[in-house]
Order: C-alpha cells, then sequence, then structure tokens
C-alpha cells in the first residue's frame, strides 16, 4: 500500500469504493496542527469532480490502468463496437462507458481506460476536438457578423450544436467535444 507521499497527478486509486483520479493535489503544512494533502477527485465512472482532504501518510489504495488506443467501427442499440488498431481486436463497450457520445464519428481513434490488473473497461474518452459537417442550419443574414449571435445548427454525427451565423449547411467546422461547443471553420 501506497501513502499521500506517493500522490501525483493523473494517479488512480480505490476511494471509498470507487475507481477516482487525482487531478491536483496539494501538500498543506499549516503552522499549528499537523499536515495534510488537498486533492481534487475525478470519478472514473460518473466523471464527477469532488474536493477530499488525506492527512499526511494515510494509506492509500493504488489501482494501475492502462490507456488504450482503440478505432470507432459502429454503433448498436445497447453500445458501440470498437477495434484495436495494432491487433484489429474487436470490443463492444456498453453504452454508459461513452463520454459524449453524440460526437463520436466513425473511424475516430479513442482511448479507452482499462482496470489493468482486472482486464475491465472503464470508460471511452472520445477526442478533444472532431471534424464535422454541417447537414442542418438556417441560413445566415449576408452582412450580419458584428455581432456573437450564435444559431443552431446539425453536424454529421447527429448532434446539435450552436454556429455563428456566417456558417452554412456543408461547411466543415472543428468541434471541442469536452464543451460541445464550435472551435473554428475548417479550411478545405
Amino acid at each position: 500500500m501506497a501513502s499521500t507521499s506517493d500522490i501525483k497527478n493523473g494517479l488512480c486509486i480505490n476511494h471509498k469504493g470507487k475507481l477516482v483520479q487525482i487531478i491536483e493535489f496539494q501538500h498543506v503544512k499549516p503552522g499549528k496542527g499537523p499536515a495534510f494533502v488537498r486533492t481534487k477527485l475525478k470519478n472514473i465512472e460518473t466523471g464527477r469532480v469532488v474536493d477530499h482532504t488525506f492527512p499526511s501518510g494515510h494509506k492509500i489504495d493504488i489501482v494501475r490502468i492502462e490507456n488504450r488506443p482503440y478505432q470507432y467501427l459502429y454503433k448498436e442499440a445497447d453500445g458501440f463496437h470498437f477495434m484495436q488498431t495494432s491487433t484489429y481486436e474487436q470490443v463492444f463497450i456498453n453504452k454508459n462507458l461513452v463520454e459524449k457520445p453524440e460526437f463520436l464519428k466513425e473511424e475516430d481513434i479513442c482511448t479507452i481506460i482499462y482496470h489493468a490488473d482486472e482486464e475491465i473497461p472503464l470508460v471511452v474518452v472520445i477526442p478533444l476536438f472532431i471534424e464535422a459537417t454541417v447537414t442542418y442550419t438556417e441560413p445566415g443574414i449576408k452582412g450580419d457578423t458584428a455581432t456573437n449571435t450564435m444559431k443552431p445548427a446539425t453536424i454529421d454525427t447527429g448532434a446539435e450544436i450552436r454556429v455563428p451565423l456566417f456558417i452554412n449547411i456543408g461547411d466543415k467546422i472543428k468541434v471541442d467535444t469536452s464543451k460541445g461547443i464550435y472551435s473554428e471553420r475548417v479550411k478545405s
């Protein structure tokens, strides 16, 4: 077992029966009282972030995880099929393990986080940015570019996002999948 002196960013631990990843930490040595470690923990399964304080020297249970690249193949009613690019092995992942599935595009390279000791997939992380084609949006008004006004648009993955007025049907755009927002127009 490890202790709080082994804590570092990105470390995955078993905390209160749940797998969490340490996002940030700070060792604190107050003038009075014992030292402690203040952390932000992200639940791997739900994505929820919580603050937690460990007393200095507290024992922690480190969990070994592996990030493996997989290519997204296709969707079924209750999940998604992925293929490991080096071995061509296909895996089926339940839909509740995929973050932001509305932005998945066929052939995208995603990262599947595995519990290394038990060989269990924990979560699928999609690419931070994707290029998509606008399949539907209302036409913009010519010359109305001075304001930051946004309009709804549907992209080729089926997701609906907000785009600037100058974007039209057929335009290629870059989408920030972490926030689900328009990033920029892609030059072709």
